[in-house]
């Protein structure tokens, strides 16, 4: 398994890549430590193991060359570890995302089995279960993302079988599609099916077909498609063996319908989506939106040679394209951009594929045939969206036209070149330019390597290559215009065309004669003629702000050159490397003397970059020409500038001298130094040994600007000083940007490399590094002893002996000495060694290896290191007494303790911000591994070497901030060194002082040394939680502790270490006594963000918690915590809150040890309980999530059948039943606990958002995350969606329900008695919120099922709940009803199990109403009885529930046209709950035949009477209500005789009737049920369609509801039959408003069912669109209909219809002409045919086809006709203008002179189409 190393690892500098050999052994080592530490026997070893992650993270990120047998050992050990540590959260988090990792990486060569159903269980667990731990949410949060997606890297892995095995524990959740538990079953579906070659064999016809119909049965819901898509991407792009063919027209359908895209005018969203849980949608990973990305993966996948998958994906495309339109923006846009981002990216990876091994897949291989089909097609959406207005559109656009083409030039690069004349040509839209300079950077390479290839394709006879180079040409000679500094983006998207075109060249040079791109002039003058322009943009640059003084403005705070990109840099570099020597030099000139002659302080940056790369490209010629004249310029500007003596060098004699005459400098030379001291130190970063020449001007000037009296002048030494130390130590790529290997089919071209190719071909191109010479490095030690060593004499000095008389000296010597001390140190990084540790016994031990990486050679000793150290120390604790309000002072000196202390932290923030990185990933450098332009295929995308150096670069930058930061943190034998401790020390001190910036960079700085010391951090938790509990700590300091505390290094060291812990609660708890607002807000954000990030206890905490034997710490934790939390503590009421959720975690954490003692969990129990009645109400809602977490079921819970009865006797009395009972069996306990409780309940009338605690208005945020536990949800009711809207919005808790159902359950029948009377005074209440707590209390006790609750109910309960019924108060129905809904749900995770009192429930509320009751009553019955029904499980019900179900349908069906509008709303609601009920019970039924046979009800239900009965009804009604509304109109007599007053009693009637059947309609769509009644809602379409417009204004608001939702409804085959029928006879009318609501229908339909219509169906509705033309009312709706269904895509249809209407307009057009009159035909012929030219003409809105300008022509030849015609004619011509703009200038080319006159006619504005 020898397999060479990475690229980046080779490429390193050579004395760091020959210390990676050894991270093979280093890492078996690791193996061998985890391995070691892992004692399966005991689950604590796992927090053990955690210290190792993060070094097995560094092989993983240092690319380093593995043995796979270790990584495969260490994969099993890390699933062992993760599956036996179930209760510790963070440790499966940790050891999950590693495997990920690690699975992800070796994927291919790891060889393993691993089980799917630990996985499940540990999610089942943690997430989907009752009774959740204490953990945080965000905890919970990213142990839910590590699970999932280490499940993801497991599914390749999962044996065979597996597949079965998943598919069919899931399908029980996914059998009520009306229930939560669906959603959550789709989801594992999705998460955990496998597709690997193992468990192809289980993906069959029949699966599909079982896959499509679950699909089905949800319609309109996003994140149910997006499941069901993903599942199937994944199987059509894994198993090539399933065909297809039958079930693409469906499949695209579905694609096609989940695009929410406005079709016809409609809305672009869905109406109604169902409602997904949010816990659902928290959990699975979810887009709202169209899940584009599995759409476009299943349709790449489906071409194949032969398939008619290709056809289909056309007409998607052409349905599709309008919307990319830039007229066409909306929501929609993103996932159209999605979708056309996801094409071509899945095409590209599978031409890749096929390309590497083209024997497995030969029969499905794509050929040419099929790419040139794919590109043409995509081209239509590229061409649309190429000028959007939308940012990621118009870049997705280019870079999809860069993938392309590679793949097929002979179609793109004539694409691109027309493109970019026409952006040239409009000189209005500006972005258009910058797109199109995009598009051309971005193709660049393919357009190079199509015209200079040798392996010539034919690209097609008449394209000449030259139009390419030419097309390169004159892109570089308008970007010299494009350089312009009032317009930013321009000026970047020019510099990104220039780098990336001149990426691809060999070498620019005038003599060669291969190249010939600049036709137009010579290339030196082209570089002139640059240069001239960029150094016009340097000088009119306008800086961003004010350059801010002090430490923190950096040499480079530039313009937006450099702060938007690194284009500027990149371009100035590839062009100087790439310059040919004569043409360097000429570049070089030009530039030395700019440098000489300019200053400008507003662009140093800029200056300091165009020189950095001279210098860099050639250093010994630059640093001449450069360097030189800039630094003796420095010197000669330093001479007589006024000195302080304090930069070193100067002895103690000048120190005297200048006292009295302070002189300063004037501004303008201040600003000049500046200057030239920045802009040299840019200029010299990459310069090297050539620099060794000036030494002594370096140091003079350095020295000097040091000395200088300016702070200005000396923050610029410092930039100097740093540079030129890294420029001579550390190591960086010298030619970089110079070309090595030329492309082998292009010479003229540089070959581009892969970072995946094997070593024997590619290595050539290896890269030069600085590695520095003996006299650099004696140089950097000259330069430490100067800087260094000096200043920290001169530092004690001033420390010890009082020298300065006059503070401000003082102060400046200070800031100048430090600033000498920090400049050097961040100069040389980490070559200078780090503090020794000291090892804990007395034997010296070696310093273990992990990883190789430095970042230059080493200077200097560990000696100065430690010296450094102390006398810092000195200084700080000297700065603290004498100057600790000078926050310049104090910023340096913890800079230089960071420096100091935290080794290679330098290094890893450059690595962080590197400028470059992101700029790799474009699309203009990266040449796609599926190359067909020059037939050279890679394994891997290939970038120029440039790029990847400059990665390899980074990489060893990385290495090296990492390569010992990690040694000591797994190493127990070693203890911090002597030198930290001080520095920890004095950082302590800092991060609690006044200034917050001062705080603020402490404490970053002391966070980084606790982490690489983890054995610093229990002190520091232990004085930080001290001041907390001091009264006497000021704000400052109780921030600072705060903030350290409030970080993860130590949230995590509180769970393993008690002392830490105990004082940590403690010192929070006990620190109410600061008083002033910020330290409030800090605390309680400290308290919050540790409930979040809460990761349990480890076992010895707990120990510690139970144990009596230590006595004073820490076993009275609990008692002290609990006695702050009672009322009666003085403390104010947020303390109070925090103590009980601190009681809460601890109870919590207890319980998930077994050996733990159960008196804890009692007495919280019993203390919660009590807390429901205390005075504070937030204690209250705490108790309420406190309770519904302690109390577990219990043995008051009835038995099933089938279980034998404990003896009672045993566990009849738990402890905690006694303990609770004595608390609840006081004298009036419950009525005080349910008046404190509705207090809670505040009925806000306008806050329509239910369940969110409803408490929102008086909890601040704070309190709420402290109150609440965020994962109550798993179990959060209900567990059906919530649709019917008639309930209103109710403030009924399910939590407090729930209380009371877990109280029954844990002590029984008392409960019940102890709860009658209170519940009998607040049922009959007054006020909501008392009956709202009634509501919640009587529905958790009929759903707890305990011994003795059917003797209750018989007694007391039924008597109440029908007094509820009877009663007459309107305002408290909603809690009532959801009350019901809660007591009948059934339980288990599906709802099935039935719950003993539903029957009952049920009867009581089904029972008739005696004769007397009024409307509200009947109202109230029936909102009763849908909340009741909507909580049945159909598939399962009972033969009792089933014939409740046909009892209800007989009596609501006589009762539809019940005389109040308000419960015929409720009959339609619960008509279509109970319909579709039966429909899907059927369904299950066929499905799975029961064993019983066929009982009576069974067959009642088959002969489906109510749909009978409903149907011939409707007929009926529909026929009576127009006429009726017919004979309205006649009836204006006033002699209405008897028969007539009576007809019309029927036919209002018949209107109530019609109502009820639209609620009907409306509610099946709203519910998501209308997938169970497709063929009753295509029966009932006529109704909708003809009852839009008449006279009852109500009847005509709910059909037209209707009529909306109807447009989304996609119908299966089976119903399409029935809906055309309709279709084709409402368009044949009589009235023509049906006619027209049938063409409204009609363009909605089309579009929804294009892909599934057959070809005769299709024809007759062509036919009958046609004959509408000349109707007389709708023609004009016909002719926009027709226009739509031509876009629509059935091509032969619309060409035969266009060449009729044409010759037919012709034919009347000539008649006219001959005969000067127009007598022969009507009007509405002639405007038929008109219309029909008008269709066609609108048909294509942006093209310009073959055909259109002949009928354009041709229309506008009829404007002279009378007024119908003449103003269609006149809109349509101004409609097609107004369309073709855009690009009028190319397409005006494709019509005649003649025509153009014609068309200039009809136009009012006639100048325009000259």
């Amino acid at each position: 398994m020898d397999e060479e190393m990475h690229l980046f690892n080779g490429w390193l500098p050579p004395p760091v890549a020959e210390e990676t050999k050894k991270e093979k052994e280093s890492f078996a080592r690791v193996v061998r430590c985890v391995k070691e530490l892992h004692r399966p026997d005991d689950p604590e070893s796992v927090y053990a193991t955690l210290k190792w992650i993060s070094v097995i993270e560094l092989y993983v990120r240092a690319k380093s060359d593995l043995a796979v047998e270790d990584v495969t050992e260490l994969v099993e050990i890390g699933l062992q570890i993760f599956h036996s540590s179930q209760d510790k959260l963070y440790a499966q988090v940790r050891w999950g995302n590693v495997l990920v990792r690690l699975m992800n990486k070796y994927r291919k060569k790891l060889s393993l089995k691993v089980e799917w159903r630990p996985l499940y269980d540990t999610l089942i667990h943690a997430h989907f279960s009752r009774s959740p731990g204490p953990e945080g949410w965000r905890l919970r949060q990213r142990h839910f993302e590590a699970v999932t997606s280490l499940t993801r890297s497991c599914r390749r892995f999962f044996p065979q079988g597996a597949a079965a095995d998943i598919w069919s524990e899931f399908m029980s959740l996914l059998e009520n599609p009306w229930h939560n538990s669906s959603f959550e079953g789709s989801g594992f579906v999705r998460l955990f099916l496998p597709t690997n070659p193992e468990n192809q064999d289980f993906f069959s016809e029949k699966w599909i077909n079982n896959c499509l119909e679950l699909w089905d049965s949800i319609p309109n819901c996003q994140f149910w498609n997006s499941q069901w898509a993903a599942v199937l991407a994944r199987v059509i792009k894994k198993c090539s063996s399933i065909d297809w063919e039958s079930y693409l027209p469906m499949l695209f359908s579905r694609f096609l319908n989940m695009f929410e895209v406005p079709v016809a005018n409609g809305s672009g969203s869905y109406p109604f989506s169902v409602d997904v849980p949010r816990n659902t949608r928290f959990l699975f990973p979810n887009r709202t939106m169209t899940p584009s990305k599995s759409i476009a993966q299943s349709i790449v996948y489906f071409l194949k040679p032969g398939s008619t998958a290709h056809e289909q994906f056309k007409k998607l495309v052409n349905l599709l394209e309008q919307y990319y339109h830039p007229s066409n923006g909306g929501r929609w846009t993103y996932s159209l951009e999605r979708f056309l981002l996801h094409l071509v990216v899945a095409f590209q990876k599978r031409l890749q594929r096929e390309q590497q091994n083209p024997d497995s897949l030969s029969k499905v291989c794509l050929g040419k045939p099929e790419r040139i089909a794919f590109v043409e097609v995509v081209l239509k959406l590229i061409d649309r969206g190429q000028y959007s207005k939308n940012e990621h559109l118009s870049e997705t656009v280019a870079a999809a036209t860069s993938i392309l083409s590679y793949v097929e030039p002979s179609l793109v690069l004539p694409f691109v070149a027309s493109r970019f004349h026409l952006a040239l040509e409009t000189t209005t839209a500006t972005h258009q330019l910058k797109t199109a300079m995009m598009s051309v950077a971005f193709a660049g390479r393919s357009i190079l390597q199509s015209s200079m290839s040798t392996a010539k394709q034919e690209l097609g006879g008449d394209m000449d290559d030259s139009v390419f180079l030419d097309l390169i040409g004159i892109s570089l000679s308008n970007a010299l215009l494009g350089m312009d500094a009032n317009d930013p983006p321009k000026t970047l998207a020019t510099m990104q065309l220039i780098g990336s075109i001149f990426s691809n060249m060999a070498v620019l040079d005038d003599s060669s004669d291969d190249i010939s791109i600049m036709t137009m002039a010579s290339f030196s003058e082209w570089l002139d003629e640059f240069l001239c322009r960029l150094i016009a943009l340097l000088q009119h640059l306008e800086p961003n702000s004010v350059i801010n003084e002090g430490l923190s403005s950096s040499a480079t705070s530039g313009t937006f050159l450099v702060e938007d990109g690194p284009y500027y840099y990149c371009m100035l570099e590839i062009l100087l490397g790439r310059l040919s020597g004569s043409l360097y030099s000429q570049a070089l000139k030009k530039i030395s003397k700019f440098v000489r002659t300019n200053i400008l302080p507003g662009a140093i940056a800029e200056v300091g970059l165009l020189c950095c790369a001279c210098v860099h490209s050639n250093p010994e010629e630059a640093v001449v020409q450069i360097v030189e004249p800039m630094i003796l310029a420095v010197i000669s500007s330093l001479k007589d500038t006024p000195v302080t003596g304090f930069g070193g060098k100067g002895s103690a004699d000048t120190l005297g001298s200048n006292k009295k005459d302070k002189q300063t400098l004037s501004p303008a030379l201040e600003a000049a130094i500046d200057y030239q001291l920045k802009v040299l130190s840019v200029t010299i970063t990459y310069a090297g040994s050539s620099l060794l020449r000036y030494k002594d001007h370096f140091i003079e000037a350095i020295s000097s600007a040091f000395n200088s009296s300016s702070w200005k002048v000396n923050g610029a030494g410092d930039h100097l000083l740093r540079s030129l130390l890294g420029s001579l130590i550390l190591y960086y790529p010298m030619d970089q940007y110079k070309c090595l290997s030329r492309h082998p089919a292009a010479p003229a071209l540089e070959e581009w490399i892969s970072t995946k190719a094997s070593s024997k071909d590619e290595q050539v191109a290896h890269s030069r590094w600085h590695v520095p010479t003996k006299e650099e490095i004696q140089f950097a030690n000259e330069l430490l002893d100067l800087h260094l060593q000096s200043a920290l004499d001169d530092l004690l000095r001033i420390c010890q002996s009082n020298i300065h008389s006059d503070a401000g000296d003082e102060k400046t010597h200070l800031k100048v000495t430090l600033l000498r001390i920090d400049s050097t140190l961040q100069g040389v990084l980490s070559c200078l060694p780090d503090f020794r540790p000291s090892p804990k016994h007395d034997m010296v031990e070696e310093l273990p290896f992990f990883i190789a990486g430095a970042s230059g050679s080493s200077v200097g000793s560990a000696e100065i290191r430690e010296r450094t150290a102390e006398t810092i120390h000195a200084a700080c604790k000297y700065l603290l007494e004498k100057k600790s309000d000078d926050s310049i002072l104090l910023v340096l000196i913890i800079r230089i303790m960071d420096a100091l202390g935290n080794y290679g932290s330098l290094e890893y923030d450059e690595w962080y911000n590197h400028r470059q990185a992101w700029k790799l990933e474009s699309a203009a450098i990266v040449e796609p591994p599926a190359n067909f332009i020059t037939e050279f295929h890679s394994k891997g995308k290939r970038r120029p070497r440039w790029a990847l150096i400059d990665k390899a670069y980074m990489h060893n930058t990385w290495r090296s901030s990492q390569s010992s930061y990690h040694l000591f943190r797994t190493d127990g034998n070693f203890s911090p060194p002597a030198s930290l401790t001080l520095l920890v020390d004095d950082l302590l001190t800092l991060c609690l002082h006044n200034y917050e910036t001062v705080r603020v960079i402490a404490g970053k700085s002391l966070l980084k040394l606790l982490k690489r010391w983890p054995p610093l951090l229990s002190k520091c938790v232990r004085s930080l939680s001290e001041n907390l509990r001091n009264p006497d700590a000021p704000e400052n300091v109780v921030l600072g502790s705060c903030g350290i505390l409030s970080s993860q290094s130590v949230l995590k060291h509180l769970t393993t270490d008690p002392k830490s812990f105990s004082s940590f609660l403690l010192g929070i708890l006990s620190s109410s006594h600061h008083e002033s607002m910020k330290s409030q807000k800090a605390i309680i954000e400290l308290f919050v963000k540790y409930n979040i990030h809460f990761a349990g206890l480890s076992r010895n905490i707990l120990r510690s918690l139970d144990s009596h034997v230590e006595g004073s710490t820490s076993g009275d934790l609990v008692s002290q915590i609990s006695s702050m939390s009672f009322d009666s503590s003085s403390l104010h009421w947020r303390y109070n809150l925090m103590a009980n959720r601190v009681l809460l975690l601890l109870a919590m954490s207890c319980r998930m040890d077994p050996a733990f003692s159960f008196k804890i969990l009692n007495e919280t129990a019993g203390h919660f309980l009590k807390n429901l009645k205390s005075q504070l109400p937030q204690t209250r809602i705490l108790a309420i999530s406190a309770l519904n977490t302690l109390l577990k079921e219990s043995p008051h819970k009835m038995q099933g059948k089938d279980q034998p009865p404990v003896s009672s006797q045993e566990n009849a009395n738990s402890s905690l039943d006694l303990a609770l009972s004595q608390i609840f069996q006081e004298e009036g306990f419950f009525k005080e606990t349910f008046e404190s409780l509705s207090h809670i309940h505040i009925t806000d009338t306008d806050s329509s958002s239910r369940g969110n605690h409803g408490s929102s208005s008086f909890q601040s945020m704070a309190d709420k995350s402290i109150t609440r536990f965020y994962f109550e949800f798993s179990a959060s009711w209900p567990r059906t969606p919530s649709w019917i809207s008639l309930l209103g919005s109710d403030i009924f808790y399910p939590s407090f329900a729930r209380i009371f159902k877990r109280l029954a359950q844990e002590c029984g029948v008392p409960v019940l008695l102890a709860l009658k009377s209170p519940l009998d005074e607040f049922c009959n209440a007054k006020e909501r919120p008392k009956q709202c707590v009634a509501a919640e209390t009587l529905a958790g006790l009929l759903h707890s099922d305990v011994n003795g609750l059917q003797s209750e109910w018989d007694s007391w309960i039924m008597v109440q709940l029908q007094n509820v019924i009877l009663g007459q108060s309107v305002e408290s129905i909603p809690e009532w009803a959801t009350c019901i809904r809660y007591a009948v749900t059934g339980k288990g995770k599906q709802g099935t199990k039935i719950p003993m009192m539903r029957q009952q429930i049920l009867d009581c509320i089904v029972a008739p109403l005696p004769p007397t009751a009024t409307t509200t009553v009947v109202s109230k019955r029936y909102a009763f009885l849908s909340a009741a029904l909507i909580e049945l499980s159909p598939p399962k019900m009972p033969v009792s529930e089933v014939k409740l179900h046909i009892a209800l349908l007989d009596e609501l069906i006589r009762n539809m046209s019940h005389s109040s509008a308000q419960i015929r709303e409720a009959i339609g609601v619960i008509l279509s709950v109970l319909c579709s009920n039966i429909r899907l019970r059927m369904s299950y039924q066929q499905k799975h035949p029961s064993e019983e046979g066929r009982t009576d009800v069974d067959s009642q239900l088959k002969e489906e009477n109510w749909f009978k009965l409903i149907s011939a009804r409707a007929s009926e009604a529909v026929t009576n209500i127009q006429q009726a509304s017919i004979s309205d109109s006649m009836d204006t007599s006033a002699d209405v005789d008897m028969e007539n007053a009576q007809s019309n009693g029927d036919s209002l009637d018949d209107v109530k009737w019609m109502e009820t059947l639209f609620h009907f309609i409306i509610s099946s769509f709203k519910s998501g049920r209308s997938s169970f009644l497709g063929d009753v809602i295509a029966g009932f379409l006529y109704p909708v369609i003809s009852l839009q417009e008449t006279s009852h204004k109500d009847l005509s608001t709910l059909a037209k509801a209707a009529f909306e939702l109807l447009k989304w409804r996609v119908f299966p085959g089976s119903h399409l039959q029935k809906v055309i029928e309709v279709i084709l006879s409402s368009a044949d009318d009589s009235n023509w408003r049906i006619r027209s609501s049938t063409l409204t229908y009609l363009r909605t339909f089309m579009y929804r069912h294009t892909f599934i219509l057959a070809h005769e169906e299709k024809q007759k509705i062509w036919k009958t669109v046609e004959k509408l033309l000349v109707d007389s009312q709708v023609r004009e709706h016909a002719a926009a209909v027709l226009a739509g269904l031509m876009k629509g895509g059935d091509e032969d249809f619309a060409a035969d219809f266009r060449d009729r209407s044409y010759a037919e307009a012709n034919s009347i057009q000539r008649k006219r002409n001959r005969r000067k009159s127009s007598s022969t035909q009507s009007i509405a012929a002639v405007h038929g045919a008109v219309l029909g030219l008008v269709a066609s003409v609108l048909s294509v809105p942006y093209d310009m086809p073959s055909w259109l300008p002949d009928h354009v022509t041709l229309l506008a030849r009829f404007a002279g006709e009378p007024t119908p015609v003449k103003s269609t004619v006149t809109k349509a011509v101004a409609e097609f203008r107004r369309t073709h703009a855009d690009t009028w200038n190319i397409q005006k080319d494709s019509f005649t002179e003649e025509q153009l006159e014609v068309l200039a006619d009809t136009s009012s504005s006639s100048s325009y189409f000259a």
